[in-house]
């Protein structure tokens, strides 16, 4: 049984707000849907970098933002389906391990964008064996509310390449879209991190 049907599992809108607000001053990339969702429903920022229809692209994106960056402490918070698509990407991240990207996976075992099927993960993937195999040691899982600040520690510590998987519920809190403008997004992030847009 996928550890998301039971009642330990985490409200995602909370656990993310709870995790952002104690990491004010992290880069932050969002993969598609809810994840982007979650972010932005807890405050926008110049620091979140929100994908809009680039599935699988979260944790890549988040690599070459790590190494580019490696004075600032660089989030990924993506979804299992999301992270089902670029799974080969935690293979590369694992061979480069930047000290400061984290890797958050909100696992309702379900592809919550495209009608609630069943994803891999609630159907015997094993996505903390999956990123432990790839090479990211430091990899494990979370199943209750409180467990955004072993997430934390790790933000900022800025020792070593993260994985955490959270147990969500499969709730479907109200949608708050971010800004959907591909240009304007990029733009903003540059510019907080002292670039001129292009």
């Amino acid at each position: 049984m996928h550890q998301s049907t039971l009642k330990a599992a985490v409200e995602r809108r909370r656990f993310v707000a709870d995790l952002l607000a104690a990491v004010p001053d992290a880069l932050v990339v969002t993969g598609l849907g809810s994840p982007s969702y979650d972010v932005f429903a807890a405050g926008d920022r110049p620091g979140n970098f929100y994908l809009w229809g680039a599935m699988g692209g979260a944790t890549s994106l988040g690599l070459g933002l790590a190494l580019a960056q490696p004075g600032k402490s660089v989030v990924v918070i993506t979804g299992d389906g999301e992270q089902l698509m670029g799974i080969g990407s935690l293979a590369t991240i694992a061979v480069k391990q930047p000290a400061n990207l984290t890797i958050v996976v909100l696992d309702n075992g379900h592809f919550g964008e495209t009608g609630m099927q069943r994803s891999h993960s609630s159907l015997g993937t094993d996505l903390v064996a999956v990123a432990k195999g790839s090479g990211i040691a430091d990899a494990y899982s979370v199943s209750a509310q409180g467990g955004f600040s072993q997430i934390v520690e790790r933000v900022l510590a800025r020792k070593g390449t993260s994985f955490t998987q959270v147990f969500i519920t499969t709730d479907e809190p109200e949608r708050v879209l971010p800004p959907r403008d591909g240009s304007f997004v990029k733009n903003r992030f540059r510019a907080a991190l002292g670039f001129a847009p292009f």
